[in-house]
């Protein structure tokens, strides 16, 4: 998709940009992993349109789980083992 090309979505405007960069912040370098074999992400920019109600979509990338939602690209953390719930 060519920049500034209007969107019929709610979702982030280069979607595929956004998870890159939340990568790259995390420590893993762009041409260290295949996001085609993690994700398709034309196909979670289409689930996100098309969604009425809350949608999270997870997967995990050379070991760095994210989660997108229509608010955005977030890294789910692993909380210790025996950690309280708070």
């Amino acid at each position: 998709m060519a920049p500034g090309t209007p969107r019929d979505s709610d979702t982030s405007p280069d979607l595929l940009v956004e998870i890159v960069e939340t990568l790259e912040a995390h420590g893993l370098a762009s041409d260290s992993y295949q996001l085609h074999d993690a994700v398709d992400v034309e196909a979670l920019e289409q689930l996100l349109a098309s969604s009425t109600g809350d949608v999270e979509v997870r997967f995990t990338v050379e070991g760095i789980q994210l989660a997108v939602t229509h608010n955005g690209v977030d890294v789910i953390l692993d909380e210790p083992a025996g950690a309280p719930d708070q």
